[in-house]
């Protein structure tokens, strides 16, 4: 059963992709009419969807604007929120946000000392009570010898800003894991238990813990509106909270492509922040410790972590659990290199990862189908969404670019002979051409998304932000489709052909007259 639904998603979309052509060659003319379907679904799709990024834009905003301490002062233990607690309708019992201590966990391999004093500068200038927050860095082992002479730099010039923090090494080579995040991450949260939750004496349930690429810079007001979210919401121990990934610590410096792709990706988590019904994990996230610990932390033998930690409470609560968005953002780095094609490369390795999370497909099946407790409803919605969420980023892109001419190329005399054969390409062109309002949309909106620069933003930057975006027909298909593909047809084969956990390389890149310099330390 295991490998059949490892082997799923790939069949699905390598059988789309053969009948696409098959059925060009044989049925074109029913080919067709389905092509025209499927592009009015996709531009009624895209209208719906930006609708949602426009309200998570909205709400966004305001968020940024709020001093959220302040907010938390204003919460009170009043009546309802005591008779929601009588009534089970929270588990733990309400207590003041100054009781509640944040854990940050930030793993680290190989990355430069700048980018990860830029990180740490962010986030001991956080506008919360530096008593209440915890740092693990936590590093690797196998990791090159220059990673733990810049980790105790870090530690010297920021440990005292902090409440706690400790350095940990991941062993290497330990029975049942891979070298990657979800075993440095485990690890780390084991020792952090022991050597500062415990050592402590502090209350589980009263701990949030997040965990950030190394790269994750954040806003100042972050752990205000954590705490706040966390505080408000109704069952808070059964929750994961997200926030909104946006790739823009180093917008200016990488390529286009990147920017594009890296772009996509914010857009997607904000039109999924105001649908919490479809939200899973992804890349950033906070989770209550207590939680944390009774799932047993992250699976030591995956790649995709972010995403499986989310079906691994999902299972164990029985379906009692959620994704909350935060509504407010995390900024990380987009994919960038010293030169245009290893940055090409970085960006399609990266999206080739988070694809692999079809691996997801397999543990979350298997765990409905032997839950009793789950209702019906839950497994078939769970279960059809992942499934047909890898399946669209397998085929969506090319079914929208390429099957508008494959009945023209393969239908033969007689079909391009009807005047329906005339007509395809223009009806698909006219409605792909409406679908591009959506992504006007996104763009308009992105530009106040784009951080400060110290000489300010210039005409010739907006020109390229908006140019950029004619690159997206190629980005959906070369950096979307394609790795998807191949990170689906690696699970089918499985053996040697499975994926290791690839760490995206970070960095900070200048242009110069004699080429790209590498601006960052190590």
């Amino acid at each position: 059963m295991e490998r059949f639904f490892e082997i799923l998603p790939g069949a699905l979309a390598w059988t789309t992709l053969i009948l696409m052509v098959l059925l060009s060659w044989l049925f074109p003319t029913f080919i067709s009419i389905f092509i025209i379907l499927f592009d009015i679904y996709w531009l009624l799709k895209t209208i719906f969807l930006s609708f949602h990024f426009v309200a998570t834009y909205k709400e966004m905003k305001v968020n940024m604007r709020i001093d959220w301490i302040e907010k938390l002062n204003e919460i009170k233990p009043n009546e309802e929120v005591l008779d929601n607690y009588k009534n089970k309708k929270f588990l733990t019992a309400p207590y003041s946000w100054r009781e509640i201590y944040h854990l940050i966990i930030l793993p680290m391999y190989n990355e430069p000392y700048e980018v990860v004093r830029e990180s740490f500068i962010r986030l001991s200038s956080a506008h919360y009570p530096m008593e209440k927050i915890m740092v693990v860095l936590g590093l690797e082992e196998r990791a090159p010898e220059y990673v733990f002479t810049n980790a105790e730099k870090i530690k010297n010039e920021f440990s005292s800003k902090f409440y706690k923090f400790i350095i940990t090494i991941h062993p290497k080579d330990l029975p049942n894991e891979i070298p990657g995040k979800a075993s440095n991450e485990a690890y780390a949260a084991e020792i952090a238990k022991k050597e500062l939750i415990e050592a402590s004496n502090i209350d589980e349930n009263k701990v949030l813990v997040s965990v950030f690429d190394i790269d994750t810079q954040i806003f100042s007001e972050y752990f205000g509106r954590l705490t706040y979210v966390f505080l408000k919401t109704e069952d808070r121990m059964r929750s994961i909270y997200q926030p909104i990934s946006l790739f823009m610590n180093n917008v200016y410096e990488t390529s286009p492509f990147s920017r594009v792709v890296s772009f996509s990706a914010s857009f997607w988590q904000m039109m999924q922040q105001s649908r919490p019904e479809k939200l899973t994990s992804f890349s950033s996230q906070s989770i209550p410790f207590s939680t944390l610990s009774e799932i047993g932390y992250w699976h030591r033998n995956i790649v995709s972590e972010d995403s499986r930690i989310f079906w691994q409470a999902f299972l164990k609560y029985h379906g009692n659990f959620k994704t909350t968005p935060l509504f407010y953002p995390v900024s990380m780095d987009a994919p960038e290199a010293e030169s245009f094609w290893g940055t090409m490369k970085n960006i399609y390795k990266q999206q080739r990862r988070w694809a692999w999370g079809a691996e997801n497909v397999t543990y979350l099946i298997n765990g409905l189908i032997k839950d009793k407790v789950i209702s019906f409803y839950k497994k078939v919605y769970w279960g059809f969404n992942t499934i047909e969420g890898y399946y669209s980023w397998a085929t969506n892109a090319i079914m929208i670019f390429a099957l508008g001419w494959l009945p023209l190329l393969l239908g033969g005399k007689h079909f391009n002979a009807m005047l329906l054969s005339y007509n395809l390409p223009h009806l698909t062109q006219f409605i792909l051409s409406l679908s591009t309002v959506g992504i006007a949309t996104s763009a308009i909106l992105g530009v106040s998304l784009l951080p400060k620069k110290s000489d300010g933003i210039h005409f010739k930057d907006y020109l390229i932000y908006f140019l950029q975006w004619l690159l997206m027909p190629i980005t959906l298909i070369v950096f979307g489709a394609i790795p998807a593909i191949e990170a689906q047809t690696r699970l089918m084969l499985s053996g040697k052909y499975r994926l290791g956990f690839w760490v995206t390389p970070k960095g900070r890149y200048a242009e110069t007259g004699k080429g790209s310099e590498k601006r960052s330390s190590c």
